[in-house]
């Protein structure tokens, strides 16, 4: 049945907007030159707590930034309510070139990269020294994650009263890595918190590291204004830690302008998305022995000059063996 006559007047007829051909669209952005610049200290559901000079500020990521999102540590451009009040909320429309990024997988096979944290000068590997038990192979990853991201590796071995550090030290003593020993009780006194933050301050520092190591614990004593909840409890069965942490946070050091980046706990560290032929980079005692290796050696052949390298004692066997293991495997799951 017809509504209207034959002869209708358009005036009176209520049309809705074709959403997908009336309103004209344009690849020309906003260029926000007056947006405020800030830093992400977290994200949330979608939510982002953003520093905005002296306030904390609630933001959201704006439509025309797409699929690209913003992570700790990134610097922004922000519009809209900057005040900072309760149940306001600020929109993201610029997220600034990075200067670093810490990326993993979620294992070997994931094609998915995750951007972990932006811009940080550092990256902490904390490991306990016994319970749980240190995993080398996993301080290997994530030296290498540091190395091919622009941040400058920093070994934090926690729990020296439960065992000693000597046999990690042989690994990792003479690469030039900076390192510091730390015990619960020196964390309780201060004394080890201070040691670590010699290594903090004017920098932003990622800490990383697995489930149980005091990782959290660490970061509590270095910003005792800003306590995370800890349980310091780990699996009899499996050796493993609960995870404390479940969202990468920033917390401003006092008085000298560093940054702690306290991030989850992890039980893998994915490499897929680094090139295999830049792995060899985070293993400089290595290095110097691929010189005499054939064109394109994949280090794990009859021909490949780091077996000599080894046996003339100019790099541990161990670290050989780190190294080949990082390039030959794509493990869904750390065994170490």
């Amino acid at each position: 049945m017809r509504r209207y006559g034959k002869h209708t007047d358009e005036d009176d007829i209520r049309s809705r907007p074709n959403r997908k051909g009336n309103r004209p669209r344009t690849n020309i952005r906003p260029k926000h030159e007056d947006a405020a610049e800030g830093m992400v200290l977290t994200v949330d559901r979608g939510r982002l707590t953003c520093l905005v000079e002296d306030r904390t500020i609630m933001a959201m990521k704006a439509r025309e930034l797409g699929r690209k999102a913003a992570v700790v540590g990134d610097r922004v451009a922000l519009v809209g309510d900057l005040s900072g009040k309760k149940d306001t909320l600020a929109r993201i429309v610029r997220i600034e070139e990075r200067g670093s990024v810490l990326r993993r997988t979620a294992d070997d096979d994931d094609p998915f990269e995750r951007v972990v944290v932006a811009n940080a000068d550092q990256l902490a590997i904390v490991t306990a020294l016994a319970d749980p038990e240190p995993r080398p192979r996993l301080i290997d990853r994530c030296l290498v994650a540091a190395f091919d991201g622009g941040l400058e590796p920093l070994l934090v071995m926690t729990k020296s009263d439960l065992a000693p550090p000597d046999k990690l030290l042989e690994l990792y003593g003479h690469l030039d890595i900076p390192y510091v020993v730390t015990s619960r009780e020196e964390l309780e006194s201060g004394g080890a918190a201070d040691r670590v933050r010699a290594h903090l301050d004017g920098r932003i520092t990622a800490f990383v590291g697995h489930s149980g190591v005091g990782k959290t614990t660490l970061v509590n004593a270095l910003v005792p204004q800003e306590r995370r909840r800890t349980t310091g409890h780990v699996n009899a069965v499996t050796g493993r830690g609960r995870h404390t942490t479940t969202s990468a946070l920033a917390l401003p050091l006092s008085d000298d302008g560093g940054w702690v980046i306290d991030t989850p706990g992890v039980r893998s560290f994915g490499l897929a998305h680094i090139d295999p032929s830049r792995v060899i980079h985070a293993f400089p005692d290595l290095e110097s022995g691929t010189e005499g290796c054939p064109r394109a050696c994949s280090h794990d052949e009859p021909d490949c000059a780091l077996d000599a390298w080894v046996e003339e004692g100019h790099a541990d066997p161990a670290r050989l063996y780190s190294l080949r293991r990082l390039l030959a495997t794509r493990e869904r799951r750390e065994g170490d």
